[in-house]
């Protein structure tokens, strides 16, 4: 297992590498002129060259790309060509914010679909089945950026019983400590913004989390009919095992090996995808970031944003490949 993880880690080098130059070069094949988005389309020609001299817009694009990479290996990502500050250091509370959302939104997402594809399978063919495959043909067919409005019509306009944006009340902030909302509430021991954030994560998290419930439901199903056909199944109800120890301890266990992969693939996604959603809510997370990134052309911090992102795809991935071996004893990493 250790050698199996070491030679994944080794791994993430090249990706990585290859991952960079493919976003250095989409990113500078952008249309638009960084110096231009920062000084204005008025600003003189000499004024707009002296812009791109200092933001090194003028060197050749290999150049470029190697100034980027020795940044890299010495943990430097740049700097923001719109507000000249170290991305190492602004992208923190982006990057917090995200993973606290995403979080929240799997948690919901794993919880309700894992439970609702349970016992589809386990009344297989009754209503419950039909209703709930209905409801998750209908989460993963639902566009995010209308059921984020519909949410926020309904619970913060007319019941107004849910924030409709931020992370917390403005009248009450939160100390950013580690970043994360939650966690620096509680070592504050502000217990009144922590029932803030928990509201404010509501809506956002159900939002996103829409997509991957249904997903995982059907997959969840789809498993669980097939590990309730096996002999072992059969032989302990048989022998009078009670039908719930059976789905639960028994069949579950073997059926979570495919939703695992699903779960992992649909973390990664939604820290890179939750753009629509932190739009709408107005969640300052790294979805938002990066789109403000891209219409101001400020290069490095969508290279390194990427990058991140990309970063943790992979080592999710790497987390679900290990938690493999402990759900299943028969699979073993040579």
């Amino acid at each position: 297992m250790l050698a199996y993880t070491i030679r994944r880690l080794l791994m993430l080098i090249p990706v990585l590498i290859g991952m960079s130059l493919l976003v250095f070069s989409i990113v500078h094949l952008i249309p638009g002129d960084p110096a231009k988005t920062i000084l204005g389309e008025k600003a003189p020609p000499e004024v707009l060259d002296n812009m791109r001299e200092e933001l090194g817009l003028n060197d050749p694009l290999i150049v470029q790309y190697k100034n980027y990479m020795v940044g890299l290996l010495t943990g430097d990502l740049g700097r923001s060509i719109k507000t000249k500050a170290p991305i190492s250091q602004e992208i923190k509370p982006y990057l917090a914010a995200t993973i606290e959302l995403t979080f929240f939104a799997m948690v919901f997402a794993i919880i309700i679909g894992v439970n609702a594809g349970i016992i589809a399978a386990w009344k297989h063919n009754s209503w419950f089945d039909y209703i709930a495959m209905l409801v998750a043909l209908i989460g993963v067919s639902m566009p995010v950026f209308w059921l984020g409005l519909m949410e926020q019509w309904i619970f913060a306009q007319k019941l107004n019983w849910l924030p409709s944006i931020g992370r917390a009340n403005i009248l009450n902030p939160i100390k950013p400590i580690t970043n994360f909302y939650i966690i620096d509430s509680i070592l504050a021991g502000n217990f009144t913004g922590l029932k803030e954030v928990i509201k404010h994560l509501i809506l956002p998290s159900i939002a996103l989390g829409t997509i991957p419930m249904a997903i995982i439901a059907r997959m969840t199903r789809s498993s669980m009919l097939e590990v309730m056909k096996s002999d072992y199944v059969r032989t302990a109800k048989a022998k009078g095992v009670k039908e719930f120890f059976l789905i639960y301890k028994h069949a579950l266990k073997n059926a979570l090996i495919p939703v695992l992969t699903v779960v992992g693939l649909q973390i990664g996604m939604l820290l890179g995808g939750a753009v629509l959603t932190e739009t709408i809510f107005a969640w300052p997370g790294i979805g938002k970031y990066l789109y403000d990134a891209i219409s101001m052309r400020d290069y490095p911090v969508i290279q390194s944003g990427i990058l991140v992102i990309a970063t943790m795809f992979v080592i999710i991935n790497l987390i679900v490949d290990l938690l493999y071996s402990a759900i299943d004893p028969r699979i073993r990493y040579r």
